[in-house]
């Protein structure tokens, strides 16, 4: 249960519609214990009066139940004089109106008892669902703010598991297994209340076998709770499995691995579902052990039951009255086994929540105001290593942009380039050394006012299963009227507009998944004319037109200049031709810069910057042959 102490927070957010569905149970319960009552006066009435019927008279001194005779009293009947008659057809009479009214009684007993149960879900299980959508919430919204180095570490399926199926199981815990577990307490008081008040010693007997169940219940709930663990864990790999394969499927379909992945995904399910039949032959051992014991104290209540009813102790009411106890007692206990197991499996999948709502973010965001930035960007000495990976991907990095400067950084790959924009962005922090726009360290901006004014174009495109207009506009929060205006403007400027306007739909087109359906300079293009819609004051374009050709390219920055003005620019490339229009430009190798300057005195300076440029010119030689 200690696991399971993180959710006392949402149940305190809804204690009173808790307190009013467990007001509902004692209120149905109470209605369940009166029921057996009816039966007992019944049986007890009809065989004293069908006793008296055989003798053909009533007997003055004939003992009736106090009930009986405030039945009497209800349909005006005089005891009395009835008592005194031999008149056996108002004896038959008197009896069946009796009967009529003890069975009226019990249906209004039991729908009302009914009535109560429904309002019970109706507060119960609705405020479990309530509380799922909150926790849904809460974990999605957690995983938010966690910061690019959690998404290294823990793949697409594990995360989409826990906010799926192992908050599921927790809700089966809020909802069935609270409102059981209340039902069991309430039931069980009212009952044994009801039973000791009869005879203390026959409910002593009926009660001996439930030690019995209780010890095993006590050695059985570790061994589910280990094997649902096991279970939650293969489901997060089937989960992280299947992902991967249909995000995938056009490497597998291109490598004719069909076949493979098939016999994978099946040995995986093959592991699923041995873990699965092992959890659900320990769950499989509690419903037939506890009708047994159950149904072992039914057959002492009728034996000692019997038997003292012989000695006249009780009535044969009394035994059917206990009978009807022991059964109603059946489910409640019944569900003891059910809902071990769900707490169980609840307390295992909020473990594995837990593990990550307990993550701390490791990109805080200081409680401070925000505020506008005008594009002065300063590295000082900055050295990151990947904490994930060991690599040192950045030493001794010191550079300076002002604003409305563009700066080019240049290097193969695996120098250090994205790495830049990643701190820029505070997807990490720098191991020494800080970052400062405008003088002030980047530490001291909140995250969501520093990156609202940070257009930034990745190296991996991702766009959103939406239309073209939707993931263009997906930076922009406020809803104002020019909104169509500038999600086009955005695409002329991103030259990717004739693009747009040649599909039937047009804007409105709705991409698959990534975008699967469009080309690979597309997918850029839109995902530049999303940096540059929501007018930055700092602009990122991280190797952004790695997947058009040169031609393009040339229209494309062509169009970018006029966005880049006045604005700070950071490009990202391994082209010479992407960079050369860059104010300054910054050569990296290995983490570290090796060149400074612009595209002239790069080029004369005849080093790594000078040789890669006459290695392009010469691949575009080439291809112009061709």
């Amino acid at each position: 249960m200690k696991a399971l102490s993180t959710l006392n927070s949402y149940l305190l957010r809804y204690k009173w519609q808790l307190m009013l569905g467990t007001v509902f149970i004692i209120a149905s319960n109470l209605f369940g214990i009166y029921a057996p009552r009816l039966i007992r006066e019944a049986f007890d009435l009809i065989t004293e009066a069908l006793e008296a019927y055989r003798e053909g008279m009533w007997d003055e001194d004939l003992s009736l139940p106090d009930s009986v005779r405030r039945l009497f009293a209800l349909f005006s009947i005089s005891h009395e004089s009835i008592l005194k008659t031999g008149d056996k057809s108002s004896m038959v009479a008197t009896i069946g109106r009796l009967s009529i009214l003890l069975g009226g009684l019990y249906l209004l007993v039991s729908l009302l008892k009914g009535l109560f149960l429904f309002f019970t879900r109706q507060t119960i299980i609705v405020t479990s669902r309530f509380i799922e959508y909150d926790l849904k919430n809460d974990i999605y919204d957690h995983y938010q703010r966690l910061s690019l180095a959690f998404y290294r570490r823990h793949n697409t399926g594990d995360l989409m598991n826990r906010i799926s199926e192992d908050v599921t199981k927790v809700r089966m815990y809020l909802g069935p297994a609270i409102m059981y577990s209340i039902n069991l307490v309430v039931l069980t008081a009212l009952a044994l209340w009801a039973m000791i008040s009869v005879n203390a010693e026959l409910t002593l007997y009926v009660l001996l076998p439930l030690p019995v169940l209780s010890v095993s219940i006590y050695y059985v709930s570790k061994l589910i709770n280990e094997r649902s663990e096991k279970v939650q864990r293969q489901q997060s790999r089937l989960s992280t499995l299947v992902q991967e394969s249909f995000s995938g499927i056009r490497v597998l379909k291109a490598y004719n691995r069909e076949k493979a992945s098939s016999d994978f995904f099946e040995q995986e399910c093959n592991v699923y579902k041995v873990k699965v039949l092992d959890q659900i032959k320990v769950d499989a051992l509690f419903m037939p052990a506890i009708i047994l014991l159950i149904g072992l104290s039914t057959i002492l209540t009728i034996y000692i039951g019997g038997l003292k009813a012989i000695e006249g102790e009780i009535t044969i009411g009394n035994i059917a009255e206990f009978v009807i106890y022991v059964n109603m007692l059946t489910w409640p206990f019944a569900s003891v086994g059910w809902v071990t197991s769900i707490v169980q499996q609840a307390a295992a999948s909020q473990q594995r929540i837990n593990e990550f709502l307990h993550t701390t973010p490791e990109i805080s965001s200081p409680e401070t105001e925000p505020s506008p930035v005008s594009g002065h960007i300063r590295f000082e000495s900055i050295a990151f290593r990947y904490p994930e990976s060991g690599i040192q991907a950045l030493q001794e990095i010191n550079f300076e942009i002002k604003p409305g400067e563009t700066l080019a950084i240049v290097g193969h790959t695996g120098s250090g380039k994205s790495t830049l924009a990643h701190l820029l962005c505070r997807n990490f922090d720098p191991d020494s050394g800080r970052i400062c726009i405008d003088g002030r360290d980047l530490r001291d901006y909140p995250l969501d006012s520093l990156r609202s004014q940070i257009g930034y174009v990745p190296q991996d495109v991702f766009l959103f299963s939406d239309t073209i207009a939707n993931n263009i506009a997906f930076g922009l929060d406020e809803d104002f009227d020019g909104l169509d205006g500038r999600v086009r403007e955005a695409a002329h400027q991103a030259y990717v507009a004739h693009n747009i306007e040649g599909f039937n739909k047009q804007y409105e087109t709705v991409l698959g998944e990534r975008g699967i359906n469009l080309s690979g300079g597309q997918k850029q293009r839109i995902s530049i004319a999303r940096a540059i819609a929501r007018q930055p004051r700092i602009l990122i374009f991280d190797d952004c037109l790695s997947a058009v050709d040169t031609q393009t390219e040339e229209v494309i920055l062509g169009h970018l200049k006029e966005v880049m003005k006045g604005r700070t620019t950071l490009l990202i490339s391994h082209r010479v031709s992407t960079v050369k229009l860059a104010d300054r430009i910054i050569v990296l190798e290995n983490g570290r810069i090796i060149e400074r300057g612009n595209h002239e005195e790069l080029v004369q300076a005849g080093g790594s910057y000078a040789k890669l440029h006459e290695l392009q010119l010469l691949e575009e030689r080439k291809g112009s042959i061709l």
